[in-house]
């Protein structure tokens, strides 16, 4: 979980080093969206169907199957030299990092009783929030020695020896390997191999070069190739060979209800994740996806009302569980404002340095982890809801001070402080949100349990983003077109304040309204 959680925040500082990999300029940045939306659609829409998944089969196996993934989604990205490649690569390992989420909180499940999951689930989400203080960290580390494809060749080393590790402790959870399956499937992985990396010797050979010679003339695509289309084949042939082991499971995990609530939600990740915030809330693309997802959303519903065995099973939404949603998405709000805004405010009053921007955040980051691991253990002699409202009351405090800051508030001795007792309000609500969900839910349907709270968080975290950068973005026009002077650089430093601030105050009213929602997870601790 601490690599996944890494990877998610690696590229910021990687991203223009990436677009120039794939040949887009510096000047295109809206075509290099994709690049952080691809990772988000594949880490959100196919999260329930992973965890209904490691509902039905060994928690180990979807582990290990969703570290290959990443490791294959790493190396694709790595190879990559055009966009349409680089953004394949980025939602396969969006799909392989979220899906280790749910299979980790249900073994917390399994191997701990409700009343003792306080303190486990509390490191799970410690360790997750480290791994994201350290991704910006190891990234900036390796690009600092080597070029951008580095960090992910590194994300296919530890995926790896991760991989290895839950195959000798698990006793070979994947079953014993067959024969020509097995051929062919690595068959399908070198041909790709080389039809992404084009070694020289190979591609400029007079008779085996042919083989990376793409179809269509003067095409650059190192797919569109033979090699490129043999590989795919082959993968094809490995996939209907294999059927026979994935398929049922797949029925029984109702394949239709994932791909719709998948289809709902990947439109709502779409339609916030790639619009403008300086010219909408939502962009055109918007206006199509959202009708879409809500058909989507509809068509899952009645699903889920007729399946025998639907994806969610029934009686997971219920009771604590709902507030659990709920309070995880506020969450999520809380979080994404506190980490996009800062660096922000620092950049308007004190570094234009980004990287000395970003190092103001840490106060926040490292914050997160121990009160995530504070959380956990309060959940032991407290109620979920008292220990999550307690946090995010002491977090909606801090970012209501936070909306009133301005010049020289970043450099003061108490906002260190303010940002600790941020970071720490928003970990104490993260162990007994899962806690609250797990216990809530049938033994059975665990994975699923814990998808869902991981889902309501990210989704709280873009589409908070987006509504509340448009608010602020909104205000800071009005004070732009009220100066007498639009020319007047501190005037303008001023109104990119009031924006800020804005998102600040947003946030603030989220966590407060989370902090009130929290009461459904319940204030006394359930008797054993």
């Amino acid at each position: 979980m601490a690599l996944a959680a890494a990877d998610t925040y690696v590229v910021v500082l990687a991203l223009t080093d990436m677009m120039t990999g794939v040949g887009i300029g510096i000047d295109a940045l809206q075509r290099a969206t994709p690049i952080i939306s691809g990772f988000l659609l594949g880490y959100i829409a196919v999260l329930p169907l992973i965890g209904r998944l490691a509902d039905l089969v060994s928690r180990q196996r979807v582990l290990l199957w969703c570290l290959l993934v990443f490791v294959l989604g790493s190396a694709v990205t790595a190879l990559a030299v055009e966009l349409p490649v680089l953004v394949t690569g980025r939602v396969v390992q969006g799909v392989g990092g979220g899906g280790l989420v749910p299979a980790t909180l249900a073994l917390v499940a399994d191997l701990w009783p409700a009343q003792r999951r306080g303190t486990p689930l509390g490191v799970v989400g410690a360790v997750q929030e480290l791994g994201s203080v350290l991704g910006p960290v190891l990234g900036a580390a390796v690009l600092a020695v080597a070029d951008w494809r580095a960090i992910f060749w590194l994300n296919v080393l530890l995926g790896s020896l991760l991989a290895g590790a839950v195959l000798l402790a698990g006793h070979h959870p994947l079953g014993r390997p067959r024969g020509i399956p097995l051929v062919v499937g690595l068959s399908a992985l070198g041909a790709g191999g080389l039809a992404l990396a084009a070694p020289a010797a190979l591609a400029t050979h007079l008779t085996l070069g042919l083989a990376f010679v793409p179809f269509a003339e003067g095409s650059t695509s190192r797919v569109a190739t033979p090699i490129g289309v043999a590989a795919l084949a082959l993968a094809l042939v490995w996939a209907v060979q294999t059927s026979g082991r994935w398929w049922p499971v797949l029925r029984r995990a109702d394949l239709p209800g994932a791909l719709l609530l998948g289809a709902a939600l990947g439109c709502v990740v779409l339609t916030f994740a790639v619009a403008d915030p300086e010219a909408e809330v939502v962009g055109p693309l918007g206006l199509v996806l959202l009708p879409l997802g809500a058909l989507a959303a509809a068509l899952y519903l009645w699903r889920h009302r007729t399946s025998p065995e639907p994806l969610v099973a029934r009686g997971v939404v219920r009771g604590r569980a709902r507030s659990a949603l709920v309070v995880s998405l506020l969450v999520g709000v809380a979080l994404v404002a506190v980490v996009v805004d800062v660096p922000v405010l620092a950049r308007l009053t004190l570094t234009d340095s980004p990287t000395d921007a970003s190092l103001v955040l840490v106060r926040f980051l490292v914050a997160v982890p121990v009160g995530a691991l504070g959380g956990g253990g309060l959940v032991r002699w407290r109620g979920d809801g008292a220990v999550a409202g307690g946090g995010l009351a002491v977090a909606a405090g801090g970012l209501w001070v936070m909306s009133g800051w301005g010049e020289g508030s970043l450099t003061s001795w108490d906002a260190t402080l303010v940002l600790a007792a941020v970071g720490l309000g928003v970990g104490l609500a993260l162990a007994p949100v899962n806690n609250a969900a797990l216990a809530s839910a049938p033994v059975h349907a665990h994975g699923v349990a814990s998808a869902l709270v991981v889902v309501a968080r990210m989704v709280g975290m873009v589409v908070g983003l987006a509504l509340l950068t448009a608010v602020g973005l909104h205000r800071y026009y009005d004070a732009v077109a009220s100066l007498p002077d639009q020319t007047d650089a501190a005037a303008l430093v001023g109104a990119g304040l009031v924006q800020v601030q804005s998102v600040f105050a947003g946030a603030a009213v989220a966590a407060f309204t989370g902090a009130v929602a929290s009461v459904g997870l319940g204030l006394r601790r359930p008797r054993a």
